[in-house]
């Protein structure tokens, strides 16, 4: 795995951070949980930043903030679990994203995977990945993955459930009410 740390001190102007924030909850954005364990006790965090940037090879993309309680053990860990949420699993969207739970305490919601990784039961779509480089920026760790693994459920992927997008500080289902004919 590489780790990179890019120095961005010189960047003094620009938009505050409240500005920035502020523009970005405009821009809607697929909910994802993702979950490792280091071997100190499984975690997971809810990211909105979650891309593909490479079919050949299969690479994903994501930040975490360094004011995450998970993002230290994230960065111990060697391969993650990245599970894209329906809108039925907003419940878990929000669990990933309050601070100070228990985020296994229900054993009954998640188990482990054969090569040891924390996964949450009933996510139609989840990805297994190497983590491949981590690259320091301002607050947050950018995670470079290299996808191994991956499970979709076609019957619930193709109509059963609705993608779940986090959009002006709210969660919402994209449904195909949404779509726009061209």
């Amino acid at each position: 795995m590489t780790s990179l740390a890019l120095e961005f001190d010189h960047l003094t102007d620009g938009l505050t951070g409240e500005d920035f924030r502020k523009t970005f909850r405009h821009h809607p954005a697929g909910v994802a949980v993702i979950t490792g364990d280091d071997g100190t006790g499984p975690v997971a965090l809810t990211a909105t930043s979650v891309i593909s940037i490479s079919a050949e090879p299969p690479l994903i993309v994501f930040s975490a903030s360094a004011l995450s309680s998970s993002t230290s053990t994230l960065r111990s860990c060697d391969s993650l679990v990245v599970h894209l949420l329906s809108s039925e699993q907003h419940w878990l969207a929000k669990l990933g994203a309050t601070s100070g739970v228990d985020r296994f305490s229900d054993l009954e919601a998640w188990t482990r995977l054969a090569t040891g990784e924390p996964r949450y039961l009933g996510v139609p779509v989840w990805i297994r990945a190497r983590v491949a480089a981590q690259i320091s920026a301002g607050a947050s760790t950018l995670f470079v993955l290299h996808a191994l693994e991956s499970h979709c459920d076609v019957a619930d992927a193709a109509g059963a459930t609705t993608p779940l997008v986090y959009h002006d500080r709210e969660w919402h289902g994209l449904t195909s009410k949404s779509k726009i004919e061209v």
